[in-house]
């Protein structure tokens, strides 16, 4: 069952701070409080910089022979995401 009680100490504080970083990152300004005034994209944009920093997006190239083609080379992308 989910909870709003702060387990750690300090921690909502650190994550106030965390997330005014993100917000100054992305140009959205963000007062104490309240921030109903905001638009869905402002909001968005600061969760989305914060997932961003917390998990980022990594990209790994690499080539190899194409398995149906001997003698041709396949270029491979593999995007991963780390969670923390």
């Amino acid at each position: 069952m989910a909870s709003n009680k702060t387990l750690v100490p300090g921690a909502k504080d650190a994550l106030n701070r965390f997330k005014m970083e993100a917000a100054n990152e992305v140009g959205v300004s963000l007062k104490q409080g309240y921030n109903g005034d905001l638009t869905s994209k402002q909001a968005g944009s600061v969760g989305g910089q914060m997932v961003n920093v917390m998990c980022p997006v990594r990209h790994t190239t690499f080539t190899r022979s194409n398995w149906k083609n001997p003698g041709q080379i396949q270029r491979i992308t593999y995007e991963y995401a780390l969670a923390i």
